[in-house]
């Protein structure tokens, strides 16, 4: 009966294991993914991203309706890639709520946006990423934009 108990306290404490470096993984590249955003690198946010991302923003618009707009992720690398060198653009993520389920993921991260050194919006991201070959990719990003309700 010692044994049972001894091998099931190891097996969980691998499965427990095994899922928070999964966790970790996604983790990183969603920071890999901010790191070539705030540098301006696309090499580096291709990296973390699938060929095929979907991105959307859900907001409200001044007449108070709600609006979802799919972006181009060619428009927003070609953004990235262009951006003049007197802007900053700073996404600072809040916090990490992750998911991971076999070889997909969710990231949950709000944030604050600050152009400039002066705070912009705040919101959400979700991505889902797929582990494809052995490496975490970004397949799909939304995100919330909105001036009220923000900690700022």
């Amino acid at each position: 009966m010692k044994f049972c108990t001894l091998l099931f306290a190891l097996l969980f404490s691998l499965t427990m294991s095994a899922q928070q470096s999964e966790k970790d993984e996604v983790k990183a590249t969603v920071e890999r993914f901010f790191e070539g955003f705030h540098k301006g690198d696309t090499t580096i946010i291709k990296e973390t991203i699938s060929d095929k991302i979907i991105m959307q923003t859900a907001f409200r618009n001044r007449e108070g309706k709600d609006v979802l707009n799919s972006d181009d992720a060619n428009k927003f690398l070609n953004a990235i890639a262009t951006r003049p060198d007197d802007q900053k653009w700073d996404e600072r993520l809040l916090s990490f709520n992750i998911q991971v389920d076999g070889n997909m993921a969710n990231a949950w991260t709000p944030y604050e946006f600050w152009f400039n050194g002066r705070f912009s919006h705040c919101g959400v991201n979700s991505f889902q990423l797929f582990k494809d070959n052995g490496s975490w990719k970004i397949i799909y990003l939304i995100d919330t934009r909105r001036r009220q309700g923000c900690k700022e």
